[in-house]
């Protein structure tokens, strides 16, 4: 008796049984249904459970001999792990083929999603192996690999100082003067093998040297510490050309095509010019806000303004954010901590103009109207 649907199967029930003469399969599809039906009532009923397809085709196997009848039956099912026991061990329960006495003994029930997940692991490991071998990087790679490494690790020391070179600053006619012992490694990793380190703010007489010497290119961080290191180069050695990194990099982080632009790009010394450092106006604040700040320095207090700048209230800092939520009329806020984009965002729906505090937070988002400024600020 066939399925009227398709059964998506999870386990099989294998048994064997013998019978005491000689019956047909018919005889003990029969016996499978007939001597299990209502004993668990219509919910585990064999006939009814292969009509709604969670109980596959019954397969029969049986053979004849002397008077006797041996075989084996197949359920596949897609019952739970309950259920599908139940009916096994009913199964068994079967004592009677057609006329003659019989025994049903369980073999197993397999678990058909094992199988199926030895095979994909089995598939996977295979899967593995293929692709660790199709990805082995060939002779040609190791060697190459292997070398890039050695020529990274070629960092000399050089003069009395001790200072960190590329392997060809001794004999190459132009040199490259870095700041420190990282920039010469990554140049290095780009095959530049001339550079020299300063190390350190003082220039050392190695350097200097070496100016005299050889065509010398000073390549500087572009920020205020390289400003100040071409400073000192200009006044006490003979270089030729300065190239700089990009604004706010350092050249121990610059890629390959990054170097070779700023190297491309240097200028004579005469044309580098070291950055001013820019004059800060002086800030205009209300008195009432001077006096705050030199006030709440060490207290962690905060203080309160409304528009005409009388006091509102003082308070403890760890209460500032609540209060300033529930207080309007406040224009300024002065406190002995930290400016964060929490509060920031708290003042600006409260329409706050200013906020003074000891520090500022990094990565805010100051909205329009709003002025966030520092007690070094005020005090400048």
């Amino acid at each position: 008796m066939g399925s009227s649907q398709t059964v998506t199967v999870k386990y099989v029930i294998r048994a064997k049984f013998e019978v005491e003469g000689v019956v047909e399969k018919s005889d003990v599809i029969g016996a499978v249904f007939g001597q299990t039906e209502g004993l668990f009532g219509s919910e585990l009923d064999l006939r009814g459970l292969q009509k709604s397809g969670r109980i596959g085709r019954i397969e029969i196997n049986l053979e004849s001999k002397q008077d006797k009848t041996t075989g084996s039956i197949l359920i596949p099912t897609s019952l739970d792990r309950v259920s599908t026991a139940i009916i096994a061990a009913s199964i068994e329960s079967i004592d009677r083929v057609g006329p003659c006495s019989s025994v049903v003994t369980l073999e197993k029930v397999e678990d058909l999603r094992d199988a199926k997940r030895r095979v994909i692991i089995d598939r996977a490991k295979s899967i593995l192996q293929e692709w660790r071998i199709e990805t082995l990087p060939t002779t040609e790679e190791v060697f190459r690999e292997v070398s890039e490494t050695l020529r990274m690790v070629k960092v000399e020391k050089y003069g009395p100082e001790g200072l960190t070179a590329g392997p060809k600053v001794e004999v190459s006619k132009e040199i490259l003067v870095v700041e420190g012992r990282a920039d010469v490694i990554n140049l290095l990793r780009y095959g530049i093998e001339n550079a020299i380190a300063v190390e350190g703010a003082k220039i050392p007489k190695t350097i200097i040297n070496l100016c005299r010497k050889k065509e010398a290119t000073a390549f500087l961080d572009g920020d205020r510490g390289g400003d100040l290191i071409l400073k000192e180069l200009k006044q006490v050695t003979d270089i030729k050309y300065v190239a700089r990194a990009p604004v706010g990099k350092e050249v121990e982080e610059l890629n390959g095509k990054q170097i070779k632009t700023a190297l491309k790009n240097k200028v004579p010394v005469e044309k580098a010019k070291v950055k001013k450092p820019k004059e800060r106006r002086k800030i205009l604040l209300p008195k009432q806000i001077v006096g705050a700040v030199g006030d709440l320095e060490g207290t962690l207090e905060a203080v309160l303004f409304n528009e005409k700048m009388k006091q509102i209230e003082r308070l403890p800092v760890s209460g500032l954010a609540e209060k300033l939520n529930q207080t309007d009329g406040v224009d300024t806020v002065v406190f002995d901590g930290v400016i964060t984009q929490r509060l920031v965002d708290i003042a600006s729906k409260k329409k706050v103009t200013h906020i003074v505090a000891s520090r500022i937070s990094d990565s805010i988002k100051q909205p329009l109207g709003m002025r966030l400024l520092t007690f070094a600020n005020v005090k400048e």
